[in-house]
């Protein structure tokens, strides 16, 4: 999978602009702040749908502006997606519009064309942050590489807000409990496929190694069922919310003392709590490797890898693992010091100046 160009209209900082890659590693260089991250949240946009930095996608359109777009081309297809502020020339408009070889497509048929892996240093935030983080992070990946995951995730979504807005009713008393049986049975169809497939992909990671060091991933799952949701009924219509499902599932990222068995569960530390900020980033970093391998393995193609600024987190061993890393597939690399990357990157990236 090659990401030829790409070209963003009103997006962030650029008004108009255009680059062209490398089929093999390119690497952006500029100062910091002069929107390097901007162009890998463009590319990652095309491939997820959304920003992984915005609250509200519509904030990458640039200050002013009423429309932004994204256009890529890889491997003979034209993408783009447009978004808006809701209202272009005071007339109401769609917030995205997704559109492929110039058609309009949903967001299920769109996303996982461009399949992309992003690696910058707030992934720490996979290990340290809320669930909510890591349960974006399992939709990244699983989305791009899974077309029926996508469509149970939106349908599940859905889901969990209508039938909230019912358990709101029934706590009034406005509505009858025999209003959520629909909502029940499409809660625990779409959210048992969603379960399954985070779980498939947790033990893909956890057979995954890296160099001696050996990390596990602790699967805390929601399951969602007719037994759990009849369980917890009347605290669900006093919280006005739906209690149990993956909209609640988190995980743990473990680390394996030296020498110890995988079967002594004493044996691992949680690394929120326990683990240094080495720890943390290489924890990350053999995720990231898990990523990359799931998605080829998934969808047969190998994705491309986007690098931000995360040479200088890396010790000299792994700084050089993510070098060799580089030649497997495109990459796309930002740095503010192109001296300070390692020597073999140097001596092959195309290089961009902004």
């Amino acid at each position: 999978m090659t990401l030829t160009s790409l070209a963003l209209v009103n997006f962030r900082s650029y008004a108009k602009k255009t680059w062209n890659f490398s089929e093999g590693t390119t690497c952006i260089v500029g100062p910091n702040a002069i929107g390097k991250t901007n162009v890998l949240e463009a590319i990652m946009m095309l491939a997820t749908g959304k920003s992984f930095r915005a609250g509200l996608d519509r904030e990458v359109i640039q200050w002013g502006g009423d429309i932004a777009r994204i256009h890529g081309r890889f491997d003979g297809e034209k993408i783009e997606i447009m978004l808006t502020t809701g209202v272009i020339s005071g007339q109401p408009a769609p917030l995205k519009k997704y559109l492929v070889n110039g058609v309009s497509r949903r967001m299920i048929d769109f996303v996982g064309l461009l399949r992309a892996v992003l690696f910058w240093p707030e992934d720490l935030e996979i290990v340290t942050d809320s669930p909510s983080i890591r349960r974006k992070y399992l939709d990244t990946v699983l989305m791009q590489a899974d077309r029926e995951y996508r469509r149970n995730l939106v349908s599940y979504e859905r889901g969990v807000r209508q039938r909230n807005k019912l358990l709101d009713l029934i706590n009034e008393g406005t509505a009858s409990r025999s209003q959520l049986l629909f909502w029940d049975q499409l809660l625990i169809r779409a959210g048992t496929y969603i379960t399954e497939k985070r779980a498939a992909y947790i033990a893909f990671v956890n057979a995954t190694d890296l160099y001696n060091h050996r990390f596990l991933i602790a699967y805390d799952k929601s399951v969602i069922s007719e037994a759990r949701l009849l369980q917890y009924k009347e605290e669900e219509v006093a919280a006005k919310s739906t209690l149990v499902g993956p909209h609640r599932d988190d995980f743990h990222m473990l680390s394996l003392e030296e020498h110890a068995h995988i079967a002594e569960s004493d044996s691992f530390r949680d690394l929120n709590k326990f683990g240094s900020r080495g720890e943390q980033r290489l924890a990350v970093l053999w995720l990231k490797l898990a990523e990359l391998s799931f998605i080829e393995q998934t969808t047969g193609s190998r994705p491309i890898l986007l690098l931000d600024d995360i040479f200088s987190e890396l010790d000299e061993k792994h700084r050089a693992l993510v070098g060799e890393l580089t030649k497997k597939q495109q990459t796309i690399i930002t740095s503010a010091d192109f001296t300070s990357l390692p020597q073999e990157i140097q001596s092959e990236a195309a290089i961009v100046r902004l």
